[in-house]
């Protein structure tokens, strides 16, 4: 039997600002990568698709460690949890920063998927300790902040630093950043205790009930399609005829500024009328990535595709998250894991098949691709009202 432990009293803004801190640093460094493959590719002597697999190796870890780290660590402090989890990340980038192998990077990135799998499994509980129940909804606005800033960041600054003074540096960086979220989440994180019973039992008990599951698989459908295409965004765009590279860091520097305007949108939609939010955004991610891969070829076209397809995965994380807590708010430390879970294992199978679609086919193919498996979760979370009753 699980239970529910009772949020607090009084809003702690600065421990949300830290966890949101945190997931800045870790989404980032997680899609650094892809706006660098061409780079990290030659200077390790690899193929762009092969170097592709970064992202691959983070997913494959986070989608093991999201589901069992609660069952690992069922009675440690949360607050203590996180700040190990953060220490692993700096490390994780400071080991890219210096590696002389690609398989040395893959290792690195492993640690980075544990790190980001376990924060995000813990992020939604944590989150609702911090605040009163009544603002859980603004509280995870602003972690979510933290991630969706991460695409703000991670893309133009990382094309840009990346093309400046070398890829390496960015990961240099990166770690910089995780130490600067690190000593807020030790400064300002007050304790947490583990909330529920996060059993073994009750991961798959969770795993089981038909509406969870259903759900599961329609996310993992929308984040198959949107990472077989946006790892290999920039493969895409550096071809456009008179797209500079000015122009490509200002292209990509819209991608996350909207990604952000996505997730300020969703937050009063998934208080109001979530199956809009639900169906909606990754409707838009569907549409939006085959328009992008029937427009490569034209300069002026490219911007409103991807404006859009930044506004709707901007508004995935809220989306998700929200339909998470209403539908398992008794159990909600396993069904965030089991969420996480399913979100990192499909990164990396978007990625690996969008790795062999460039590699074989050509990029326009995983465009096309992640537009269609992104519109099939789409039908199949229209069914979830179905399934539940």
């Amino acid at each position: 039997m699980t239970t529910t432990v009772a949020a607090a009293t009084r809003a702690d803004w600065r421990a949300v600002t830290s966890v949101g801190l945190g997931l800045f640093t870790l989404v980032a460094s997680e899609f650094l990568p892809a706006s660098m493959l061409p780079r990290i590719a030659a200077d390790l002597g690899v193929s762009e698709g092969t170097a592709g697999q970064a992202v691959t190796a983070t997913a494959l870890m986070g989608a093991v460690i999201a589901p069992t780290i609660a069952v690992l660590l069922p009675r440690q402090d949360r607050r203590h949890v996180l700040i190990g989890l953060m220490t692993l990340a700096v490390a994780s980038n400071l080991l890219v920063a210096v590696t002389p192998s690609y398989w040395l990077l893959l290792v690195a990135r492993l640690l980075l998927g544990a790190a980001l799998a376990g924060v995000w499994a813990f992020s939604i509980a944590v989150t609702s300790r911090l605040v009163p129940a009544d603002r859980l909804g603004r509280a995870l606005t602003v972690v979510n902040t933290g991630s969706t800033v991460a695409a703000v960041a991670a893309m133009p600054l990382g094309a840009y630093v990346g093309e400046v003074w070398g890829w390496r540096v960015v990961f240099a960086i990166a770690a910089v950043a995780g130490g600067v979220a690190l000593v807020a989440q030790a400064r300002w994180l007050p304790a947490v205790p583990p909330a529920g019973s996060p059993g073994l039992r009750t991961l798959l008990r969770t795993a089981r009930r038909p509406v969870l599951a259903t759900g599961l698989a329609a996310i993992a459908l929308v984040a198959v399609g949107h990472f077989a295409a946006f790892t290999y965004l920039r493969t895409a765009l550096e071809p456009v005829p008179g797209l500079t590279a000015g122009l490509l860091a200002a292209l990509l520097l819209l991608y996350g500024a909207l990604n952000v305007v996505g997730n300020l949108l969703a937050g009063p939609l998934a208080d109001r009328r979530l199956t809009v939010l639900v169906l909606g955004a990754p409707f838009l991610i569907g549409v939006s990535t085959l328009a992008l891969a029937a427009t490569l070829g034209t300069l002026g076209a490219v911007f409103v595709p991807v404006a859009v397809w930044a506004i709707g995965f901007g508004a995935v994380p809220t989306a998700f998250q929200t339909w998470i807590a209403r539908t398992e708010p008794d159990r909600l430390e396993p069904a965030t894991g089991l969420m996480i879970a399913t979100f990192q294992l499909a990164i990396a199978l978007g990625a690996v098949a969008g790795g062999v679609l460039v590699d074989g086919v050509g990029v326009r193919a995983a465009l096309v691709a992640g537009g269609v498996a992104a519109l099939l979760g789409t039908l199949v979370l229209a069914t979830l009202r179905r399934v539940r009753a």
